[in-house]
């Protein structure tokens, strides 16, 4: 599964913390846009969609909350819940996110712009397309190797 813990560099003392994060240093791709996410109520699901191309980094910033994850091969929950790790989410990963603690603030970092046409929002038609079922041409072609 294209996804990945992310330990961001904290710096600070007794004053307070501070961690940056830098396209192709410790994200590993261009920023095109940022977004955050805040005031979700505890029983509210978010996500439930994957995308095509879009790469993102997603931080809680502060409080936590859980990420159902599913590549196509079973999903995998993670929890987010401390401001200085990352979690790196790749392409064609399914994603549903819940148990939002009621400070949770987050944060997500991509690599495109908000492009409507990359979003898959069925998660039958994203384990049809994972699992290449929405290419016969494809498959044709392996068959007749």
């Amino acid at each position: 599964m294209e996804i990945e813990r992310v330990q961001l560099q904290a710096h600070g003392d007794h004053g307070g913390m501070l961690i940056a994060l830098e396209q192709e240093r410790n994200v590993p791709f261009e920023i095109r846009r940022v977004y955050y996410i805040f005031a979700t109520k505890s029983d509210v699901h978010r996500g439930r969609h994957a995308h095509r191309h879009l790469h993102q980094l997603a931080v809680a910033v502060r409080g936590s909350v859980t990420f159902l994850l599913d590549d196509g091969t079973g999903p995998v929950e993670i929890v987010l819940n401390d401001p200085s790790q990352g979690l790196m989410l790749g392409r064609m990963v399914w994603r549903e996110l819940y148990d939002f603690s009621d400070d949770c603030v987050l944060m997500v970092l991509a690599d495109q712009l908000y492009d409507p046409a990359d979003y898959i929002t069925d998660y039958a038609a994203f384990i049809s397309e994972v699992t290449g079922a929405m290419y016969p041409e494809d498959m044709a072609a392996c068959q007749g190797r």
